[in-house]
Parts: C-alpha cells; sequence; structure tokens
C-alpha cells in the first residue's frame, strides 16, 4: 500500500512551518496520524557534543538510534540525501498521510504556499511550471490553473488534503 504524501513548498520566510503547525494539529485531530520529512538544505545536527549518542557517532557508527519509551530518533550518514520515494516506505509505514516540508525539486503533489509581501513570483508558475502543483495557499487571491486556498484559514487546507489524498482512504 502506498501511503500519500504532499509536499508544501515556498521561499524562505513565507510562513510554511507556520502554516503546517496548524494544518498538522487539525489533522491530527481529525484522528490522523501523520509523518513529516524536514527538508534542510544546510548540514544540521540533531545530536550534540558530549552526549554519548553524538561520541559513537563521531567514532564512526554510520547508523545511531536513540530510543527512550515515547520516541526514537535515527542518526544515519550518508552522502548523498536519500530520495523520499525511498524515505516513505521505509520510516512511515504507520501513518495515515506523510507531509513534506521543502523538496521544491520533487515529484510529491505540492501546495505552494504564497504570502503576497514576502514575494509577488511563485516557484512552480512562473519561469517554471511544475505539473506536480496541485494547489497554492496565498494571502491574496490569485488567477491560476489549480486552487487557491486561504492561507488564512488552515482548515481549508486541511479539507482540500482530505479530499484530494485521504478521502478514498477512509
Amino acid at each position: 500500500m502506498t501511503i500519500p504524501a504532499i509536499s508544501f513548498v515556498a521561499k524562505s520566510g513565507t510562513g510554511k512551518t507556520t502554516l503546517l503547525e496548524k494544518v498538522i494539529a487539525l489533522l491530527t485531530e481529525r484522528g490522523y496520524r501523520i509523518g513529516v520529512i524536514k527538508h534542510d538544505a544546510h548540514r544540521f545536527n540533531i545530536d550534540h557534543p558530549g552526549k554519548d549518542s553524538y561520541r559513537l557517532t563521531a567514532a564512526g557508527a554510520a547508523t545511531t538510534l536513540i530510543t527512550s519509551g515515547e520516541k526514537l530518533a535515527l542518526i544515519k550518514k550518508h552522502d548523498a540525501s536519500p530520495p523520499l520515494e525511498d524515505l516513505l516506505p521505509r520510516y512511515f509505514t504507520d501513518v495515515d498521510l506523510v507531509i513534506t516540508e521543502g523538496f521544491k525539486r520533487g515529484q510529491l503533489p505540492k501546495i505552494e504556499v504564497h504570502r503576497a509581501e514576502r514575494s509577488n513570483e511563485l516557484l512552480c508558475r512562473g519561469t517554471e511550471d511544475d505539473p506536480s502543483l496541485v494547489a497554492v495557499a496565498s494571502d491574496v487571491a490569485l488567477e491560476l490553473d489549480v486552487p487557491v486556498l486561504d492561507l488564512n484559514n488552515p482548515a481549508a487546507v486541511v479539507d482540500f488534503i482530505i479530499e484530494r489524498l485521504l478521502s478514498s482512504r477512509d
């Protein structure tokens, strides 16, 4: 079974994470289990110098798993970012929907977040025409070939996601 997934993309500073916090909370309230993959264009470190897990990874462990009674974290070294198509079936079999933040170049269906004060140009329409764009969440009206959702109404974004990706699974 394929897990439905959708990417939220936007220019930095547009409010992707703020919208996603609300969307994830609403989906969870409606009974869905949500997985998230956050793309980071920079190097990040979830482990910290001095901690045992950091020391073990620094010593050369290719994979380190930190686990407790309520959560786990996996640190896996690699030479290049793995494709989303590999991550979804490997790590997200226990969720109803995977939401990714970023992955502008990915092939998953995309909702672009648009805030007029940040930019007049869209990433997925304009100089490039991304065929995987399924909607735009905007704070202004736009004339597009895909639905334009109210950025300030996360429930409308959730309704769109449920109708588009989850209604056939219920």
